[in-house]
Protein backbone atom coordinates (compact mmCIF):
# COMPACT_ATOMS: atom_id res chain seq x y z
CA UNK A 1 0.00 0.00 0.00
CA UNK A 2 1.59 4.00 -0.37
CA UNK A 3 2.47 5.16 2.47
CA UNK A 4 0.36 8.59 1.40
CA UNK A 5 -2.49 6.01 1.34
CA UNK A 6 -1.81 4.71 5.03
CA UNK A 7 -1.53 8.24 6.46
CA UNK A 8 -4.93 9.31 5.22
CA UNK A 9 -6.44 5.50 6.35
CA UNK A 10 -4.87 6.44 9.90
CA UNK A 11 -6.36 9.89 9.83
CA UNK A 12 -9.33 9.11 8.70
CA UNK A 13 -9.65 6.60 11.53
CA UNK A 14 -8.35 9.09 14.11
CA UNK A 15 -11.10 11.94 13.18
CA UNK A 16 -13.58 9.47 13.41
CA UNK A 17 -12.36 8.75 17.27
CA UNK A 18 -11.01 4.96 16.03
CA UNK A 19 -7.97 5.12 17.92
CA UNK A 20 -6.20 1.69 19.18
CA UNK A 21 -4.80 2.50 22.69
CA UNK A 22 -2.82 -0.34 24.02
CA UNK A 23 -4.49 -1.73 27.43
CA UNK A 24 -1.81 0.62 30.21
CA UNK A 25 -2.88 3.99 27.83
CA UNK A 26 -6.82 3.06 29.10
CA UNK A 27 -5.97 2.63 32.16
CA UNK A 28 -3.83 5.93 32.64
CA UNK A 29 -7.22 7.95 30.85
CA UNK A 30 -8.98 6.82 33.61
CA UNK A 31 -6.53 8.80 36.19
CA UNK A 32 -6.82 11.56 33.84
CA UNK A 33 -10.77 11.35 34.06
CA UNK A 34 -10.59 11.09 37.92
CA UNK A 35 -8.14 14.42 38.04
CA UNK A 36 -10.69 16.41 35.83
CA UNK A 37 -13.10 15.92 38.66
CA UNK A 38 -13.01 19.03 40.91
CA UNK A 39 -13.88 17.35 43.68
CA UNK A 40 -10.79 14.67 43.98
CA UNK A 41 -9.06 15.13 47.17
CA UNK A 42 -4.92 15.27 47.44
CA UNK A 43 -5.17 12.11 49.08
CA UNK A 44 -7.27 10.14 46.68
CA UNK A 45 -4.58 11.89 43.63
CA UNK A 46 -1.93 10.62 45.80
CA UNK A 47 -3.33 7.27 46.21
CA UNK A 48 -3.93 6.80 42.27
CA UNK A 49 -0.72 8.19 41.38
CA UNK A 50 1.27 5.74 44.01
CA UNK A 51 -0.80 2.89 41.66
CA UNK A 52 1.47 4.03 38.70
CA UNK A 53 5.46 2.95 39.19
CA UNK A 54 6.50 5.47 36.42
CA UNK A 55 3.94 7.87 36.98
CA UNK A 56 5.36 8.28 41.00
CA UNK A 57 8.83 8.48 39.93
CA UNK A 58 8.52 11.40 37.53
CA UNK A 59 6.15 13.64 39.86
CA UNK A 60 8.93 12.99 42.70
CA UNK A 61 11.49 13.92 40.53
CA UNK A 62 9.65 16.61 39.20
CA UNK A 63 8.86 18.02 42.58
CA UNK A 64 12.61 18.33 43.51
CA UNK A 65 13.66 19.80 40.33
CA UNK A 66 15.02 23.46 40.00
CA UNK A 67 11.71 25.31 38.72
CA UNK A 68 9.73 23.38 41.98
CA UNK A 69 11.61 23.07 44.74
CA UNK A 70 12.68 26.36 45.58
CA UNK A 71 13.36 25.99 49.51
CA UNK A 72 15.92 23.34 48.18
CA UNK A 73 14.21 20.77 50.26
CA UNK A 74 14.02 17.60 49.07
CA UNK A 75 10.92 15.21 48.82
CA UNK A 76 10.88 11.58 48.87
CA UNK A 77 7.11 10.54 48.98
CA UNK A 78 4.21 11.21 46.34
CA UNK A 79 1.73 12.90 48.55
CA UNK A 80 4.14 15.51 49.28
CA UNK A 81 5.02 15.65 45.72
CA UNK A 82 1.42 16.07 44.64
CA UNK A 83 1.16 18.69 47.37
CA UNK A 84 3.85 20.91 45.91
CA UNK A 85 3.22 20.31 42.15
CA UNK A 86 -0.69 20.99 42.57
CA UNK A 87 -3.29 19.50 40.37
CA UNK A 88 -2.83 21.22 37.18
CA UNK A 89 0.77 20.12 36.72
CA UNK A 90 -0.07 16.55 37.88
CA UNK A 91 -2.35 16.53 35.19
CA UNK A 92 0.81 17.15 32.83
CA UNK A 93 2.75 14.42 33.74
CA UNK A 94 -0.09 11.99 33.59
CA UNK A 95 -0.11 13.28 30.13
CA UNK A 96 3.19 12.42 29.91
CA UNK A 97 2.66 9.07 30.91
CA UNK A 98 0.26 8.58 28.09
CA UNK A 99 2.40 9.81 25.51
CA UNK A 100 4.75 7.33 26.43
CA UNK A 101 2.69 4.26 26.54
CA UNK A 102 1.73 4.55 23.15
CA UNK A 103 4.94 3.13 22.30
CA UNK A 104 5.46 0.71 25.05
CA UNK A 105 4.40 -2.32 22.90
CA UNK A 106 6.51 -1.29 20.35
CA UNK A 107 9.09 -3.94 19.38
CA UNK A 108 11.19 -3.00 16.01
CA UNK A 109 14.19 -1.54 16.79
CA UNK A 110 14.23 1.73 14.96
CA UNK A 111 10.54 2.42 15.67
CA UNK A 112 11.59 2.05 19.08
CA UNK A 113 14.58 3.92 18.98
CA UNK A 114 12.66 7.18 17.01
CA UNK A 115 10.20 6.62 20.01
CA UNK A 116 12.93 7.38 22.32
CA UNK A 117 14.42 10.19 20.26
CA UNK A 118 10.51 11.68 20.18
CA UNK A 119 10.57 11.62 23.31
CA UNK A 120 13.82 13.07 24.08
CA UNK A 121 12.36 16.10 21.64
CA UNK A 122 9.42 16.41 24.13
CA UNK A 123 11.00 16.68 27.29
CA UNK A 124 12.95 19.33 25.96
CA UNK A 125 10.73 21.59 24.21
CA UNK A 126 7.96 20.71 27.42
CA UNK A 127 10.94 22.13 29.72
CA UNK A 128 11.93 25.04 27.68
CA UNK A 129 8.13 26.25 27.33
CA UNK A 130 7.38 26.20 31.40
CA UNK A 131 10.51 28.57 31.68
CA UNK A 132 9.74 30.54 28.67
CA UNK A 133 5.70 30.77 29.71
CA UNK A 134 7.24 32.01 33.09
CA UNK A 135 10.14 34.56 31.99
CA UNK A 136 9.41 35.69 28.47
CA UNK A 137 6.24 35.24 26.86
CA UNK A 138 3.74 35.24 30.36
CA UNK A 139 1.31 33.36 29.94
CA UNK A 140 -0.02 29.76 32.22
CA UNK A 141 3.22 27.88 32.65
CA UNK A 142 1.35 24.59 33.67
CA UNK A 143 -0.59 25.24 30.36
CA UNK A 144 2.41 25.46 28.23
CA UNK A 145 4.28 22.51 29.58
CA UNK A 146 1.17 20.75 29.12
CA UNK A 147 0.78 21.60 25.57
CA UNK A 148 4.27 20.78 25.25
CA UNK A 149 4.43 17.37 26.60
CA UNK A 150 1.03 16.50 24.21
CA UNK A 151 2.31 18.23 20.71
CA UNK A 152 3.89 15.55 19.46
CA UNK A 153 1.27 12.68 20.31
CA UNK A 154 0.07 12.19 17.00
CA UNK A 155 3.40 11.13 15.98
CA UNK A 156 3.79 8.95 19.17
CA UNK A 157 0.20 7.14 17.60
CA UNK A 158 1.79 6.95 14.54
CA UNK A 159 4.87 5.24 15.95
CA UNK A 160 2.55 2.63 17.36
CA UNK A 161 0.84 1.89 14.42
CA UNK A 162 3.99 1.33 12.16
CA UNK A 163 4.66 -1.99 12.93
CA UNK A 164 1.18 -2.94 11.13
CA UNK A 165 2.98 -1.12 7.78
CA UNK A 166 6.37 -2.05 7.16
CA UNK A 167 8.44 1.05 6.04
CA UNK A 168 6.10 3.66 6.85
CA UNK A 169 8.42 5.30 8.61
CA UNK A 170 11.69 4.84 6.79
CA UNK A 171 12.23 8.37 5.89
CA UNK A 172 11.32 11.94 6.82
CA UNK A 173 8.39 13.51 4.00
CA UNK A 174 6.45 16.07 4.08
CA UNK A 175 3.33 13.66 4.04
CA UNK A 176 3.59 12.96 7.45
CA UNK A 177 3.96 16.55 8.32
CA UNK A 178 0.61 17.09 6.31
CA UNK A 179 -1.46 13.88 7.51
CA UNK A 180 0.39 12.94 10.47
CA UNK A 181 1.02 15.98 12.35
CA UNK A 182 -2.62 17.65 11.39
CA UNK A 183 -4.96 15.21 10.71
CA UNK A 184 -3.40 12.45 12.93
CA UNK A 185 -2.61 14.75 15.69
CA UNK A 186 -5.83 16.37 16.18
CA UNK A 187 -7.79 13.33 16.07
CA UNK A 188 -5.36 11.76 19.30
CA UNK A 189 -5.70 14.95 20.78
CA UNK A 190 -9.87 15.22 20.84
CA UNK A 191 -9.61 11.44 22.12
CA UNK A 192 -7.77 13.08 24.78
CA UNK A 193 -10.09 16.06 25.66
CA UNK A 194 -7.72 18.19 25.96
CA UNK A 195 -8.56 21.78 26.23
CA UNK A 196 -9.53 24.05 23.13
CA UNK A 197 -6.74 26.66 23.73
CA UNK A 198 -4.16 24.37 24.19
CA UNK A 199 -5.41 22.37 20.99
CA UNK A 200 -4.98 25.94 18.77
CA UNK A 201 -1.64 26.15 20.21
CA UNK A 202 -0.65 23.15 18.91
CA UNK A 203 -2.18 23.43 15.43
CA UNK A 204 -0.28 27.20 15.30
CA UNK A 205 2.68 24.83 15.80
CA UNK A 206 1.85 22.73 12.55
CA UNK A 207 1.00 25.33 10.90
CA UNK A 208 4.24 27.27 11.74
CA UNK A 209 5.31 31.15 12.81
CA UNK A 210 3.51 32.85 15.34
CA UNK A 211 3.03 36.40 17.24
CA UNK A 212 6.55 38.52 16.80
CA UNK A 213 7.47 39.00 19.96
CA UNK A 214 6.03 36.10 20.74
CA UNK A 215 3.12 36.35 23.75
CA UNK A 216 0.65 33.88 23.12
CA UNK A 217 0.44 29.84 24.20
CA UNK A 218 0.67 28.66 20.43
CA UNK A 219 3.79 30.95 20.01
CA UNK A 220 5.62 30.21 23.48
CA UNK A 221 5.19 26.53 22.09
CA UNK A 222 6.74 27.67 18.52
CA UNK A 223 9.56 29.42 20.45
CA UNK A 224 10.03 26.20 22.73
CA UNK A 225 10.00 23.48 19.81
CA UNK A 226 12.59 26.23 17.50
CA UNK A 227 14.96 26.59 20.76
CA UNK A 228 14.83 22.44 22.07
CA UNK A 229 18.06 21.22 21.10
CA UNK A 230 16.91 17.52 20.03
CA UNK A 231 15.00 17.72 16.71
CA UNK A 232 11.47 15.59 16.32
CA UNK A 233 13.13 12.02 14.85
CA UNK A 234 9.89 12.39 12.09
CA UNK A 235 10.55 15.51 10.36
CA UNK A 236 12.81 15.88 6.96
CA UNK A 237 15.88 17.45 7.52
CA UNK A 238 15.04 20.85 5.82
CA UNK A 239 12.39 21.39 8.62
CA UNK A 240 14.66 21.07 11.07
CA UNK A 241 17.35 23.17 9.86
CA UNK A 242 14.68 26.26 9.71
CA UNK A 243 14.16 25.63 13.16
CA UNK A 244 17.24 25.76 13.76
CA UNK A 245 18.19 28.97 12.23
CA UNK A 246 15.00 30.55 14.11
CA UNK A 247 16.10 29.91 17.51
CA UNK A 248 19.44 31.84 16.51
CA UNK A 249 17.03 34.41 16.86
CA UNK A 250 17.57 37.06 19.71
CA UNK A 251 15.24 39.69 21.04
CA UNK A 252 14.69 42.27 24.00
CA UNK A 253 12.32 40.93 26.65
CA UNK A 254 11.99 42.80 30.01
CA UNK A 255 15.00 44.50 30.67
CA UNK A 256 16.68 41.49 29.37
CA UNK A 257 17.46 39.30 26.31
CA UNK A 258 16.11 35.69 25.34
CA UNK A 259 19.80 34.20 25.16
CA UNK A 260 20.08 36.17 28.70
CA UNK A 261 17.28 34.23 30.21
CA UNK A 262 17.73 30.91 28.47
CA UNK A 263 21.44 31.03 30.09
CA UNK A 264 20.56 32.08 33.51
CA UNK A 265 17.20 29.43 32.92
CA UNK A 266 19.40 26.47 32.08
CA UNK A 267 20.15 24.84 35.38
CA UNK A 268 15.97 24.57 35.63
CA UNK A 269 15.45 23.45 32.27
CA UNK A 270 17.87 20.94 32.23
CA UNK A 271 16.20 20.00 35.37
CA UNK A 272 12.94 19.70 34.02
CA UNK A 273 13.86 17.71 30.96
CA UNK A 274 15.57 15.38 32.99
CA UNK A 275 12.52 14.58 35.56
CA UNK A 276 10.16 14.29 32.25
CA UNK A 277 12.87 11.56 30.85
CA UNK A 278 12.89 9.32 34.28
Amino acid sequence: MDRLDVFKIIAQQAAKGELTFPANVKATLKLQEALDDPDCHIETAAHMVMAEPLLSARVVALANSAAYNRSGNEIANVRAAVSRLGFATLKSMVASVIVRQLGSQITDPQLRAKTAKLWEHTAHVAALSQVLAKKVTHVDPETAMFAAIVHEVGGFYLLSRAEEYPGLLDDNTEDWLEYGEKLIGRGVLRQLEVPDQVLQAVEGLWHGGGPFPPRTLGATLVLANDLAPVASPLHPPEVAERRRAAAMIDFGTGGSTLHTILEESAEEIESLAAALLV
